[in-house]
């Protein structure tokens, strides 16, 4: 059995993808750029604000942008978003059920998103039980951002445990790569943003079509998927 789960929080804790979009498409036209697709945001997100505005600005700039550019993008992308962070925000379904039975085996939880800290920790809030979680962080200044183990080992000292007993899920090969690179075993969820072929590819320990399938993980109850 592992002794803590580490959740990514886009597209693994939470379906965030159509909030993203809205406050992504709401800053591009503050700006006087086009909207870009929905599924174009699918892998442009995931690595933090930073790499999300350039992203979201090499698509609709293509003569180039300036690290002005990037600035004012930014700025009015986290001022839209903290004002109402659960715009189209919602927990995946089973996913409040599934940690509370980890809870109950005693098994330890946390979250480690790119998203900023200041976002995550809010959302975490306002999603789920305000005792689920041991250990919560977004992207802070002083640490890494994923794929960067440096966040998933500082949850893992921080809880007193080795990273091979910590057991790391999220939805893309940012997720798969961070667990990889801590030492811990991974489990690709494919109910988030990203395909099975990208977790296979980023060398996903487990992949799992439900959140149920993670308990069995966790519990040690299955063999590699």
């Amino acid at each position: 059995m592992y002794q803590a789960c580490i959740f990514d929080f886009d597209g693994t804790l939470a379906d965030t993808l159509d909030s993203i979009v809205y406050f992504g498409n709401s800053a591009l036209a503050e700006c006087g750029y086009p909207a870009i697709d929905r599924e174009k945001y699918r892998y442009l997100v995931g690595k933090g604000s930073d790499l999300l505005m350039r992203g979201m600005l090499q698509e609709v700039a293509p003569k180039g942008y300036t690290e002005d550019d990037v600035m004012l993008l930014r700025r009015i992308y986290e001022n839209l978003y903290e004002h109402d962070p659960m715009h189209f925000v919602d927990q995946y379904e089973g996913m409040e059920a599934l940690l509370n039975e980890l809870k109950a085996k005693g098994i330890k939880l946390a979250v480690l998103s790119n998203k900023p800290h200041n976002i995550t920790e809010r959302l975490v809030t306002m999603l789920f039980s305000s005792d689920l979680f041991d250990v919560c962080y977004g992207q802070r200044f002083n640490v890494e951002r994923k794929p960067s183990p440096e966040g998933a080992l500082g949850i893992a000292k921080e809880l007193g445990l080795q990273a091979k007993d910590c057991l790391y899920i999220g939805d893309s090969n940012i997720d798969m790569q961070t667990g990889e690179a801590a030492g811990m075993d991974t489990v690709g969820v494919l109910w988030g943003f990203r395909c099975r072929a990208e977790l296979e590819q980023s060398h996903a320990k487990h992949i799992v079509r439900s959140p149920q399938e993670i308990l069995k993980i966790a519990l040690g109850n299955t063999e590699k998927n």
